[in-house]
């Protein structure tokens, strides 16, 4: 709690520094940590309290909290120069200075896995390389992983972290390459405030996956985020996903009246839009590979589809359970990835490929067609239209 930004600012340091600090502004510790804890930017009387006590200017507070309005960013640039020099000595660079050792643990036809740190392999993979890069990071709910990992940062540490590995699935973006970034709402929007500076925007996706619970007084948790951009004006490859109309599963009947169009809907189906409803979470033991959550090979089956062609490089640095190699594996995609946990279930993934070959024929099978022959069958039988008639 101690070591978030706001905080440091305030240079309170512990339980009694905060008791004071707020016993001599008459800022409740509550708001007081309510700032702290949601990275705000302090309001109304607050923060002209919080100056005064500080004895420093508005400008200088948002400077200390990372802050960056455009009258900040106007100025900054307007001193660009001597800001430079003053820190000069304190420039970093995201290039590598140690040699990497390591080789993948797990290797395919197609694909490299690394069990690493993927800030670490990052660093050491070749810039301007990767057709597509999908990032499914943890999520920062204090979730247990097999990685063992700490998934229960401060939101100022998970988000330093964040934009780290997010810069640095930047530089390995080649010109004209896909970058997909799945997460909850609440992070996406800071990704995408990161992504806006270096990447062109395509899609906010909304992905209709319901959470366990709900949530009390708050609406309820019903959709992930998944963000869709572009490194340049446009990506270099776009195959258009289409998928069948709607009907009702009992009788097969329309759920969307199509009026007198119907004779002018594509043979192939409609275009995919930005509201996925038709992804299910991997609950069944058959498919489920381990007891974390892991991604639907439908979702990684679309994406990678839908962005890359065969022969291309894709990397995803938060292996989890594999789904997105080994759907690369399975569309002749290359891959590289990293996975800082145990890989013994992407491994047997890739024994049991035939599983998961099947699964993505099913797939494809049932888009890019109006009607699947399922549907076919049962609009038949309850004499509802079809294309030919």
């Amino acid at each position: 709690m101690f070591t978030n930004n706001f905080f440091k600012a305030l240079n309170i340091k512990n339980q009694k520094e905060l008791l004071s600090f707020s016993k001599k502004t008459s800022i409740p510790v509550p708001k007081l940590k309510m700032y702290n804890e949601e990275s705000i930017f302090p309001f109304n009387s607050d923060l002209n309290k919080i100056l005064n006590e500080l004895d420093i200017t508005e400008f200088e507070l948002k400077l200390k909290l990372g802050i960056l309005d455009s009258d900040t960013i106007d100025l900054l640039a307007k001193y660009s120069s001597e800001i430079t020099t003053l820190i000069k000595d304190s420039q970093y660079t995201r290039e590598s200075t140690k040699k990497y050792n390591k080789s993948p643990i797990f290797k395919t036809d197609f694909g490299m896995l690394y069990q690493d740190d993927s800030l670490t392999l990052m660093e050491n993979l070749p810039k301007n390389s990767f057709d597509l890069i999908f990032a499914d990071p943890p999520f920062n709910l204090n979730k247990k992983y097999e990685s063992k990992i700490n998934d229960q940062l401060s939101k100022t540490e998970y988000l330093k972290w964040t934009e780290t590995w997010v810069l640095r699935c930047i530089d390995l973006l080649k010109e004209g390459g896909s970058f997909f970034v799945w997460n909850l709402p609440v992070w996406n929007t800071y990704i995408s405030s990161i992504l806006n500076k270096y990447l062109n925007f395509r899609q906010w996706i909304t992905v209709d996956i319901k959470y366990q619970l709900p949530i009390p007084n708050k609406l309820y948790p019903a959709h992930y985020s998944l963000l869709y951009y572009t490194k340049g004006k446009k990506p270099n490859t776009f195959n258009n996903q289409r998928l069948p109309i709607e009907i009702c599963r009992h009788c097969g009947g329309d759920i969307k009246d199509y009026g007198g169009y119907k004779n002018k809907l594509n043979k192939n189906g409609l275009n995919l839009t930005d509201v996925w409803h038709d992804l299910s979470p991997v609950r069944h033991s058959k498919y489920k590979s381990r007891e974390s959550n892991e991604l639907p090979i439908k979702l990684l089956e679309r994406v990678i589809s839908m962005a890359s062609n065969e022969g291309d490089l894709i990397f995803d640095p938060f292996g989890g359970s594999g789904t997105t190699f080994i759907v690369s594996e399975i569309l002749k995609r290359k891959w590289i990835g990293s996975e800082i946990g145990p890989v013994d279930s992407i491994i047997k993934r890739f024994e049991d490929i035939d599983l998961h070959k099947k699964q993505i024929l099913d797939i494809q099978k049932k888009k890019n067609v109006l009607f699947t022959e399922e549907m076919i069958n049962i609009r038949t039988k309850n004499e509802h239209w079809l294309p030919e008639s």
